[in-house]
């Protein structure tokens, strides 16, 4: 069958690959699908599973979508057995084989949530940019950085298949920021402080005498002697030196007079004793 009018072709008919877009003429319509023509040198066929209804509901004739003659808009599915295979069905721009990690993809922004934005890159599941993958900086909300309606470059940090997962990031796309760094200050020797020897201090003691502490020497140097004025005391040193003397015979003393008091009753008690066993016997 002839076409009846010349079909507009976006590609030339010899580099017919798929996802071609053309806008074609329906020849014929059948049962199972119809013939479109594209413009190259046979027509190509369009399946019945690949027709747009014009409603909800399903479709179950060719001739409720297509008539001979009506102008469609349709891309090549497939070339198999040097058949063209069409769908009306748009296909992605991005298979799921088609996205690599690391590469560069443009996108519309569709939706903002309060931990990200979605955005559709023309897969089959839109990407999702968390709100740490949005600037270096700290960013508030979404709606600080980005609006429904934005068409933004992103590049594709992960890929999940299993997951049908696809998440993005723009501040992988942004140089980071340089940090300047605060110079360095300059180094003074700054001598440290010396400690002052603290003089070691010498206790002395009372009433005491050259033999139960007391020190005569360290005494006399207090008053003003010198080790030089040690041979010739003065009267003050001899009265010093007598004082003590004193002071230590009448320790002594009253240590004797305690041991004797001590032995004194200690014979009383014996005596007592033995009157006592003697009246007994």
């Amino acid at each position: 069958m002839e076409p009846e009018a010349i079909v507009e072709v976006e590609e030339n008919s010899s580099e017919i690959t798929p996802k071609t877009h053309f806008t074609g003429k329906v020849l014929k319509v059948g049962l199972a699908g119809a013939l479109i023509d594209v413009g190259a040198e046979k027509p190509g066929m369009i399946h019945i599973s690949q027709l747009i209804p014009p409603t909800s509901e399903p479709i179950k004739r060719v001739e409720d979508v297509l008539q001979v003659g009506q102008e469609v808009e349709v891309w090549v599915k497939r070339i198999k057995d040097e058949r063209v295979e069409l769908t009306m069905i748009k296909p992605l721009d991005l298979e799921w084989r088609d996205i690599k990690k690391g590469m560069t993809v443009k996108g519309k922004v569709v939706r903002l949530e309060k931990f990200g934005a979605f955005v559709e890159i023309g897969a089959e599941r839109p990407g999702l940019i968390h709100i740490s993958e949005m600037a270096h900086g700290y960013v508030r909300q979404p709606s600080d950085v980005l609006n429904e309606g934005d068409e933004i470059e992103a590049e594709v940090i992960d890929v999940n298949r299993k997951k049908r997962q696809i998440k993005l990031s723009i501040k992988a796309l942004q140089p980071e920021p340089v940090v300047e760094e605060e110079p360095a200050r300059a180094f003074v020797d700054v001598p440290r402080r010396e400690k002052p020897v603290r003089k070691k201090k010498t206790k002395t003691t009372r009433g005491r005498g050259e033999g139960e502490g007391g020190n005569v020497d360290e005494l006399l140097a207090a008053l003003g002697h010198s080790e030089g004025e040690s041979e010739a005391e003065t009267a003050m040193a001899v009265a010093w030196r007598e004082a003590m003397e004193r002071a230590k015979a009448r320790k002594q003393d009253d240590k004797n007079k305690k041991n004797k008091g001590l032995t004194q009753e200690q014979e009383n008690i014996l005596s007592r004793t033995l009157d006592n066993k003697v009246q007994t016997n």
